[in-house]
């Protein structure tokens, strides 16, 4: 009697284990409505499993990434903590402890991997020394797999007595595609963002999610405009290998970039060597402090280029470069032909940054700057000379830093 009692108790519960299962996948597939953020998402569903029997200690979501600079993302889940987020560059593809991890496998080959960690074969993976520590029994990774043939991966552990049983880890199969199937929505997403402020800008990814995609879908704003040109990369690309000029840009573009985001610039365009960039200015209150942040941006990357050193063969390379500053109204949004758009800026005060930034070079000065910026950001400038502006009727007067020289 005893014993029958214990059936009837066992299979009660594998009843309610089985339609908290069910409901669980239900709600993944209904998309998590509950949960607004990917942590979120792992921590809710990791709680519902607990809930539901599943005795869970330490869960891992691991996801590969579209992004220049890193190679995935892993999010880490145990009970009463937080979700730890953290990212990989792409050298974690070659680093030791990962080609001796279990999820090596799952992502080279797809498979999935479980051993109990009092297993010998357990040995073959230092990962699980950690594991061993904080108590943990049983271990098993199971690949996620997303609609386009890419292999992703999760992790699933326990301190239970024995490891997870048979019925646990089917619970746990269950779960992993719908799993996969919302991760796959939400990682397509954060990739078209990730793509779009990559290309275009943060400001203008926003607006293309936004649904601003068509041609003619523009808005006029103040901003402060930046311009600059490397000097003497005519020459320098004559001279030197495509590779190695490739290289110099990138180099030279990352002296300015860091800067500009730094204080509140959006690079919009890489033209050559040339660089365009725009830094919003809401109201009119805002342009003074707009300005200097800009100007701060133009020091730093006028330093950071002055420093940069290229070796090519036995010559040292050393580079100069110009920026011209102004602030106008500009038309900002969807311009191009057909189906192919490009998401930029356009008026006279683009016009006039990018003249400025020629009688820079021909001043060999570093940083220029019209009379409207100047007068803006005052302190610190001399007056440069009148210059005539080829299509503009009237002639500007043109400023630089008093720390420069008039020759460099």
């Amino acid at each position: 009697m005893p014993q029958r009692v214990r059936e009837t108790s066992r299979s009660a519960r594998d009843v309610h284990l089985t339609t908290a299962i069910t409901e669980i996948t239900d709600w993944l597939t209904d998309g998590a409505r509950s949960a607004t953020t990917p942590s979120l998402m792992l921590a809710q569903c990791c709680e519902r499993l607990v809930a539901a029997g599943l005795p869970l200690w330490r869960v891992g979501v691991f996801v590969r990434t579209l992004h220049p600079d890193i190679f995935g993302r892993n999010f880490i889940w145990r009970p009463g903590a937080e979700v730890v987020v953290g990212s990989v560059d792409f050298e974690i593809q070659q680093a030791p402890e990962f080609l001796s991890s279990p999820l090596a496998i799952v992502f080279h080959e797809g498979l999935e991997v479980r051993c109990r960690l009092d297993d010998p074969a357990g040995e073959r993976f230092p990962f699980f020394d950690d594991m061993r520590a904080e108590g943990v029994t049983d271990y098993i990774a199971l690949p996620l797999s997303f609609v386009d043939g890419i292999i992703h991966a999760s992790s699933w552990t326990t301190k239970q007595p024995g490891g997870f049983t048979d019925a646990q880890l089917n619970d746990l199969k269950c779960i992993v595609p719908p799993l996969a199937r919302l991760i796959e929505v939400i990682n397509l997403r954060r990739t078209a963002s990730t793509l779009l402020n990559t290309y275009v800008g943060a400001r203008a990814g926003e607006r293309i999610l936004a649904g601003q995609i068509r041609r003619g879908h523009t808005e006029t704003m103040q901003a402060a405009i930046w311009l600059s040109d490397l000097r003497g990369f005519t020459a320098l690309s004559d001279r030197l290998p495509p590779e190695q000029v490739v290289e110099i840009l990138n180099l030279y573009f990352d002296c300015q970039v860091a800067a500009i985001l730094k204080h509140g610039g959006e690079v919009l365009k890489f033209m050559g060597d040339g660089l365009l960039a725009v830094f919003p200015i809401g109201d009119d209150g805002e342009a003074q402090a707009v300005c200097s942040r800009v100007l701060e941006a133009a020091s730093e990357a006028r330093a950071a280029v002055a420093a940069m050193e290229f070796m090519s063969g036995d010559v040292n390379e050393r580079f100069r470069f110009g920026v011209a500053l102004h602030v106008g109204r500009i038309l900002y949004g969807n311009i191009g032909g057909g189906n192919r758009l490009d998401f930029t800026c356009i008026g006279p005060a683009v016009n006039l940054a990018a003249r400025l930034e020629k009688i820079a070079g021909r001043l060999g000065r570093t940083i220029v700057a019209s009379s409207a910026f100047a007068d803006i950001c005052s302190g610190g400038w001399s007056e440069l000379g009148e210059f005539p502006i080829a299509g503009f009727a009237k002639a500007e007067h043109v400023y630089g830093r008093m720390d420069e020289t008039s020759k460099e």
